[in-house]
């Protein structure tokens, strides 16, 4: 039978995480000792709290469908987190909770852009947001930086990217995969320009939030009076809380794109886990630092990760300020042969990574920047003490 499936799904890309991940998985099947950092996932048990939340929903035969964008007390908590955490302030009517922020981020693109939309994104982005975006037919647009710049796009390069077509820039803070932060001081001048633009919607992916160490504090687009009704705030549970399996995001926007993700939601999956959602009320009325304890653990990890992989021949590395990834700049071995193996870029060497130090990494390719690949520290010290060494090896 010929090939039915649409020529949308042929063109599209599987996640290269979770291509690696699988792939990481097959290998460990057939009996090889691979060490993943490939994804994105802390290695934290939920915290206690949360988990009693969720067995008193269970208790409390919270089974029913659940209101497409969220059960009321839980807008109210995502409302309090905004205002506290973030001195922003949202209506209930601004706030949509999904099956996780990718999901929300898959709204906001379905509901806001057309085809031939152009799409603004500083590179290195996280993996999805490319083919999101492609998914309704936009066109994602790179903005190349540099180690050297910590891997933020400048005023400059914003104003010289943006064209008539342009409807929106999507960016992380902190990054995924660079840990990169904007400081408030960068995304006012990123708002400067955009005030020449308005037809332009800021999405600021705020994922990562509470994963800082200190150096730069946390800042949204939002905060900006002149570009509140133009930024849509996404953010969730999964990284900080150790909930990735939960699967709970959201977003705060202007009504009207909150109410066009809300109609779209209804037709596609309806309301996020009924059980999920409650346990993530208490999770959010709870203060931020009963997670602190994590964070702290990823910063020593993201010392001893950096002061590992420093002292390899060919991996330049910036010091993250958050998230729990290094992106190690690694041409230096482009055109070089290890093992019998020609490294031509930086998909050859997370591949060769895999098969000759049994190290799970994803190439930068998939984050839009050719020059370098993400490793994740959200693993045990013993774990990264062991895949770094093997990687020394490796390469050497």
């Amino acid at each position: 039978m010929s090939n039915q499936l649409s020529d949308r799904i042929n063109s599209l890309v599987p996640s290269a995480t979770l291509a690696m991940a699988a792939k990481a998985r097959e290998l460990r099947a057939e009996g090889k000792d691979i060490i993943g950092l490939s994804l994105g996932e802390p290695d934290f048990n939920t915290p206690d709290y949360i988990k009693e939340a969720a067995k008193q929903a269970i208790d409390e035969n919270y089974n029913s469908y659940t209101p497409v964008d969220g059960y009321g007390e839980l807008k109210d908590a995502i409302i309090t987190k905004f205002k506290r955490d973030n001195n922003l302030t949202y209506e209930p009517s601004q706030i949509v909770v999904s099956t996780g922020a990718k999901q929300a981020l898959y709204n906001v693109a379905q509901a806001c852009l057309n085809a031939g939309d152009e799409v603004i994104l500083p590179c290195p982005y996280w993996v999805s947001y490319a083919d999101i975006v492609k998914l309704t037919g936009g066109i994602p647009v790179e903005v190349p930086t540099t180690i050297e710049s910590d891997f933020k796009m400048t005023p400059e390069q914003l104003e010289a990217t943006i064209t008539p077509k342009t409807k929106m820039l999507w960016y992380s803070s902190p990054c995924n995969p660079s840990g990169s932060i904007y400081s408030s001081d960068e995304l006012r001048a990123l708002a400067d320009v955009l005030q020449k633009h308005p037809q332009i919607i800021v999405v600021s992916d705020e994922i990562y939030e509470h994963i800082n160490y200190g150096v730069t504090a946390h800042a949204s687009m939002a905060n900006f009076e002149d570009m509140y009704d133009r930024t849509v705030t996404v953010n969730g549970v999964a990284k900080a809380f150790a909930m990735t399996g939960w699967r709970i995001g959201y977003i705060g926007a202007p009504s009207y794109i909150a109410r066009a993700c809300n109609k779209l939601q209804g037709q596609v999956t309806s309301g996020a886990n009924c059980i999920a959602q409650r346990a993530v009320i208490t999770a959010l009325n709870e203060s931020p630092d009963r997670v602190q304890y994590m964070v702290d653990e990823f910063k020593n990890r993201r010392k001893l990760i950096l002061d590992l992989l420093n002292d390899i021949d060919g991996f330049e590395c910036n010091e993250p300020e958050g998230a729990f990834y290094v992106f190690p700049n690694i041409s230096a071995f482009f055109g070089r042969e290890l093992n019998g193996v020609k490294i031509n870029n930086a998909s050859d060497l997370a591949m060769y990574l895999l098969q000759h130090a049994n190290v799970a990494t994803v190439t930068g390719d998939a984050f839009g920047n050719s020059n370098g690949i993400r490793i994740s520290y959200a693993a045990s010290e013993d774990q990264i003490r062991e895949a770094i060494s093997r990687i020394k090896k490796a390469v050497s």
